[in-house]
């Protein structure tokens, strides 16, 4: 067989060979959603119970008792007035053109999905930490969850769990979850070695030491990571109304497909507020903690 004939009919094989795999592959992962679907969907049933909750409670909130509650949120973690003005000038031009409604949905999708990364997150990280074996594990697929295009998140979650709102927590939750991981596991490894020696000097347990000392003193590196992660869940926002997820991500949406000029503007605008607020507020808390633990006057 000349190289030229070689060229030729291997790449047809190999075309054949991958069609036949992705078919197998494809078949495997319908039957499997199939059969377990509805199990896997009514695990989280509670999850969506409190989300579908937590929506409620912000939409029959008055519109001035959220933003007294934003600006104290602000102000506490911040000290700063001017952060909580910022909070309440943003909110009230939110509710002014309209999109308040979309926001609150917008705002119980990326807390509730926050709270799911954390929770996910922070074992993960504390286990990476404490673990090269399981960093050496962990790592690579957080390279794969960091690298793959957000879109390719929606299509086994859609095929397994249909359209609605637990599929997109959940695709925003892989999505934004990585961060909080690696600046976890990174914050907890730079803790002083020979601060963990004082703290076992003066007979401090394992568990001892990972709450009262690696934790304390990773908190910054950790806050980064919470804010990294829900700055990722705002960026998902947009890509999850593909799969029925209401809030500022349809609008937007909607203005692609009919080329709504102003109503994709205004949508996008209150996304990069609430980004902003969230990512001030966040960065402050961080900044607070880290003074208090090394000593500086706040």
């Amino acid at each position: 067989m000349s190289n030229d004939s070689w060229l030729t009919e291997f790449p047809q094989l190999e075309r054949a060979q991958l069609v036949e795999i992705r078919k197998t592959l494809d078949g495997s992962y319908r039957a499997f959603s199939r059969e377990y679907g509805d199990t896997i969907e009514s695990f989280f049933d509670p999850l969506l119970a409190f989300l579908i909750w937590f929506e409620k409670l912000l939409l029959a909130t008055p519109w001035w008792l959220v933003i007294a509650v934003l600006a104290a949120i602000a102000y506490v973690a911040s000290r700063s007035w001017k952060l909580s003005l910022g909070v309440v000038i943003s909110f009230v031009l939110i509710g002014v053109f309209g999109m308040w409604d979309n926001t609150m949905r917008t705002m119980s999708i990326i807390l509730v999905s926050t709270l799911v990364a954390i929770a996910i997150g922070i074992p993960t990280g504390i286990a990476m930490a404490r673990s090269d074996r399981i960093q050496r594990i962990v790592t690579p697929m957080l390279d794969v969850m960091q690298t793959m295009p957000a879109f390719v998140y929606l299509i086994p979650v859609v095929m397994l769990l249909g359209i609605g709102k637990i599929p997109g927590v959940i695709a925003v939750v892989i999505y934004a979850v990585p961060p909080v991981i690696r600046l976890t596991n990174l914050g907890i490894r730079l803790v002083d070695e020979e601060v963990l020696e004082a703290a076992t000097a003066y007979g401090a347990s394992p568990m001892q030491r990972l709450f009262g000392v690696q934790i304390p003193l990773a908190m910054p590196n950790i806050m980064a990571g919470i804010n990294q992660t829900i700055m990722m869940a705002l960026a998902m926002v947009v890509i999850a109304s593909m799969i029925g997820v209401k809030g500022l991500g349809q609008p937007v949406l909607k203005s692609i497909t009919n080329q709504y000029f102003t109503l994709g503007l205004l949508n996008g605008l209150a996304i990069v507020a609430l980004a902003i607020i969230f990512d001030r507020i966040s960065q402050s808390y961080a900044q607070r903690s880290q003074q208090h633990l090394g000593g500086a006057p706040k």
